[in-house]
């Protein structure tokens, strides 16, 4: 396309000195903003000042075109995306393994409730459409699930670090850790080429084996790792110090996954955990210690002391596995924008939740949105949505609105607060 460019220039340029006609190069006479009609109202102009004008629309035309050229040709093809985290990434795991999240989850998209923490949906679903592909079905969910563009391992309340609690006592976490969420994806990579080799129906519901090495692998986990120290009373110095611990589990995890063939990682840092409702709500921090935007610092703090260690983390990656192309996304910075500068984005409540029930905060953690009491005999929902979710950023205090994570991924997509700076789409480059 670019040379045959080339020779429509030199033709329409030994035409236009061979014969008074109208000037040939209209479409890039827009571009600079010239008159078409200026070759008759400028006859005497020199030869050599049309010659140089000719040639300068030539190389600009040019070099708007190489630059597209380039672009498109280093756009990346995912086939598929493996996807490990937490709530925030969890597209029905969870909901899966321990019952489903009731409604009002789902409403804004779905219209019901899909396994997701949210009103509609996550991050991880923008990025999957955003690539072309159908939203990911959550690896435990055996029902209805297609896996043929890849699978979704996070659940709710899951950690880097294994923990010592159950699920459902107060400061507990999901037994899905990333360790076992590899444990998992190993499996699931082992046992689907089995099974696709048998044809029929699983060849359509299955990945392709050599997608394992073509697809982008997503990660989104950290943040419970941190709120579980405070949960058990810690200090936010007795949560930094176990933070270099947890980084070295995320980092065998993810040279483990290397090991399995991925090359192309996308790795989410994590949010501000001190703007959250139930971490507000239930770790009150002293007046002089809530920033501008009302979040609690010394948690943010630890967020930020996490997110340098982990980017540090990627860049030793780098180093040890030389195939891979490893993006670290600064997911936090994206979210407290939403948070510091809401209408700005179009939001009227950056800190409350929209489904919750009283308080500060609108969240009760032990009426949380969607929760039902009886009286009279009858049930009656509490835990009560707000009438447009769409200009708030939090959904149930603990994780974000539809249009909060939209507005992240927007803000993310073309790699404006990545490091190195590449778009989603080119994310199989280690740099450009």
């Amino acid at each position: 396309m670019l040379f045959s460019n080339i020779i429509q220039y030199i033709s329409q340029l030994r035409s236009y000195f061979l014969f008074p006609t109208p000037y040939p190069f209209s479409s890039s006479l827009t571009l600079l903003k010239l008159d078409q009609n200026c070759c008759y109202k400028n006859m005497k102009m020199k030869s050599w000042s049309r010659l140089m004008t000719l040639l300068f629309v030539i190389s600009v035309e040019l070099c708007f075109n190489t630059r597209n050229s380039v672009s498109a040709s280093k756009q990346c093809h995912f086939p598929a995306i493996f996807n490990f985290g937490d709530s925030n990434s969890d597209t029905g795991g969870l909901s899966a393994a321990f019952g489903q999240a009731g409604p009002p989850h789902g409403e804004s998209f779905f219209h019901h409730p899909a396994g997701r923490y949210c009103d509609g949906r996550l991050i991880v679903d923008f990025i999957a459409k955003k690539l072309g592909l159908p939203y990911l079905n959550a690896f435990l969910d055996s029902v209805g699930s297609n896996y043929s563009h890849g699978a979704n391992f996070a659940t709710a309340g899951s950690t880097i670090r294994p923990q010592n609690t159950t699920l459902h006592q107060t400061g507990g976490f999901s037994p899905f850790s990333l360790d076992v969420q590899f444990n998992q994806f190993s499996d699931f990579q082992r046992r689907t080429q089995f099974f696709r080799n048998k044809g029929g129906v699983y060849k359509t519901l299955l990945p392709k084996a050599e997608y394992f090495s073509q697809a982008l692998y997503t990660f989104d986990i950290g943040q419970n790792d941190l709120a579980s120290g405070y949960f058990h009373n810690m200090s936010t110095d007795q949560v930094k110090a176990y933070v270099p611990d947890v980084l070295a589990q995320f980092k065998n995890v993810i040279k483990y996954v290397y090991n399995h063939g991925g090359r192309s990682f996308w790795v989410h840092n994590t949010g501000p955990v001190g703007c959250l409702p139930y971490i507000m709500d239930l770790h009150p921090v002293k007046r002089s210690l809530v920033d501008e935007a009302g979040c609690a610092t010394p948690y943010n703090d630890v967020a930020k002391f996490f997110n340098r260690e982990l980017k540090k983390v990627v860049v030793q990656l780098r180093k040890e596995l030389p195939l891979a192309a490893i993006t670290y996304v600064d997911v936090y910075a994206a979210k407290y924008s939403l948070i510091s500068h809401p209408k700005k984005h179009g939001f009227e409540e950056p800190l409350r939740a929209c489904c919750g029930h009283g308080g500060k905060y609108n969240y009760n953690l032990h009426i949380g949105c969607g929760a039902k009491i009886k009286h009279g005999g009858k049930e009656i929902l509490v835990g009560k949505p707000c009438k447009d979710p769409s200009v708030w950023v939090n959904w149930d205090g603990v994780h974000y609105t539809e249009a909060a994570n939209k507005r992240v991924l927007e803000q993310i997509v073309d790699g404006a607060f990545s490091d190195p700076p590449i778009p989603l789409n080119m994310a199989c480059h280690r740099n450009l």
